[in-house]
């Protein structure tokens, strides 16, 4: 399989979660066991020999991925979640969002100096998530960091808010806003 036939596998959905919004929804290419392989395969590939020690899945989407990208490339897998989903102690950041605000959390113990992570979402959009996931990382004083995102979405500015903090971003598409 192509990057182009996976793209192509990849839904758009209208007004969701909220009109005006069009929802780029990879449930259509993750069904597909083969677009399923080239997405893990093509991450695991990009960041195999980077020293990776922890892959950080950021809820939801992140944790489809971030989990079979983290075996491949032996690295372990780290959750940021919403609030109260997480049993141990943790930390927070909170952030606004392209239709909202949220708080993202992580176990206080699941990083530590020596970690070297690519934190991994679905969507690259406004980049108020990732940044936020960016912050709460460097809260436990990791070594590195790597971001990738399956889709950026292009002509809305999260790359540029990623890179002003120093952030190395990689996307495996680009999509237009409105495609």
């Amino acid at each position: 399989m192509t990057a182009e036939e996976v793209k192509a596998l990849i839904r758009n959905v209208p007004d969701f979660p909220i009109k005006g919004i069009q929802f780029k929804d990879i449930t259509t290419a993750l069904d597909n066991p083969e677009g399923l392989r080239w997405m893990r395969d093509e991450i695991a590939k990009r960041y195999k020999d980077l020293g990776i020690t922890q892959v950080v899945g950021i809820e939801s989407r992140g944790f489809i991925l971030a989990p079979a990208v983290a075996m491949e490339i032996g690295a372990g897998f780290v959750p940021i979640r919403k609030p109260g989903k997480l049993p141990a102690e943790t930390v927070e950041v909170s952030y606004a969002k392209e239709y909202g605000t949220d708080v993202i959390q992580i176990h206080k113990d699941a990083l530590n100096e020596k970690d070297v992570v690519l934190l991994h979402d679905d969507i690259l959009a406004t980049g108020g998530s990732m940044a936020a996931a960016i912050d709460l990382v460097r809260k436990l004083g990791v070594k590195k960091i790597y971001v990738n995102c399956l889709i950026e979405l292009e002509g809305l500015p999260g790359r540029k808010i990623l890179a002003e903090k120093g952030a190395e971003v990689d996307c495996l598409f680009g999509i237009e806003v409105d495609e």
